[in-house]
């Protein structure tokens, strides 16, 4: 490697690439722990098998040729993650069941910080916004590894067809078949929430929508929520596969089973390219609020259209940089979003 200084360069260089090799990662994987360890691997590949990189190739290239493969190895034994409605058809309220599956069945959030690096143009932002989000994501998992890969690298980055063939070792023809049959699973999964309509930055109207809902939550006004809710509504709670559909049963549950929500607190996230909170809920014994879920909020046409709300809080809260605890005083009602 040479001297220390050659070696500190060297990690700055890599260092550089850790966001967007990030997000390449967790579009390939789905998930945000996954993702962070495929990027270590791969820069660690780098750093100890720089001295054969012979620089025909972008390091920025290079580096994803390596990041794609730790990406392949890892998916040949792992299977596709999900969201609940990919796996099992809606729940009526009366039959409601929490049962989890183990976190490996589920797509999981990710902070925008980690995975969408600061770009100038607008129009990339945007892509690089829209390709994150829950629906795209959850689409991208039902293609077979190298379809994914193919698809992220032209379409979301952005390469050329001969790039890609040249970091996947095979034919420009082999590359651009790959995309067209990516592109035609993709378009049949159209649904509901790949077209969540979020501008970037949120609109006037959206930015009211949000922070009705904050008081609509924190209040916990099931009329005001009622009011706010897309008369197909999807929510969902990972790791239970449980999902509901419609403001009824949404509500309904909110008052059932999901009483003990009453008198949370949420604050703001960037979360998978929308807007999301991290809930708290009331604290009895210890006082103030402890974590109970990253919400990742859809909207279109002026309602919201799913809300997906992630248990698990010993990890998503860390990853997020969030408080494990909050003071009673420390946000009120009134501060909005």
């Amino acid at each position: 490697m040479g001297n220390s200084t050659a070696t500190a360069d060297l990690d700055v260089a890599l260092e550089k690439h850790r966001t967007e090799l990030t997000g390449y990662c967790y579009r390939m994987l789905g998930s945000s722990f996954e993702a962070e360890d495929a990027v270590q691997d791969t820069l660690v590949r780098a750093w100890r098998s720089y001295d054969r990189f012979e620089g025909r190739s972008s390091l920025r290239s290079w580096l994803y040729r390596i990041a794609t493969n730790v990406c392949l190895d890892m998916l040949s034994a792992s299977n596709k993650r999900a969201r609940p409605m990919d796996l099992t058809e809606s729940t009526p309220l009366a039959q409601a069941a929490l049962s989890p599956r183990p976190d490996n069945t589920w797509l999981e959030p990710m902070p925008d910080g980690r995975v969408l690096p600061a770009v100038e143009d607008p129009a990339e932002a945007a892509v690089a916004k829209e390709s994150v989000r829950l629906a795209f994501m959850a689409a991208l998992q039902q293609l077979p590894p190298k379809q994914r890969a193919v698809l992220i690298l032209r379409e979301v980055l952005a390469w050329k067809a001969s790039e890609v063939a040249e970091l996947l070792g095979t034919t420009v023809a082999s590359v651009n078949s790959a995309l067209q049959r990516a592109r035609a699973t993709l378009a049949e999964r159209e649904d509901r929430g790949a077209a969540a309509a979020v501008s970037d930055p949120l609109d006037e109207e959206q930015q009211e929508l949000l922070e009705r809902y904050v008081r609509a939550f924190e209040g916990y006004d099931m009329t005001a929520l009622t009011a706010l809710l897309h008369e197909d509504a999807v929510m969902t709670m990972p790791p239970f596969d449980l999902w509901l559909t419609g403001h009824q049963d949404i509500t309904g549950f909110m008052t059932t089973l999901g009483a003990g929500c009453a008198g949370s607190r949420l604050l703001p996230v960037q979360v998978n390219g929308l807007p999301g909170f991290a809930q708290y809920k009331p604290d009895p014994e210890a006082g103030g609020f402890v974590p109970w879920a990253i919400q990742v909020l859809e909207m279109s046409d002026g309602r919201l259209t799913g809300f997906h709300f992630f248990l698990d809080t010993q990890r998503w809260f860390p990853l997020f940089g969030l408080p494990l605890h909050l003071e009673g005083e420390s946000h009120q009602v009134e501060e909005g979003v």
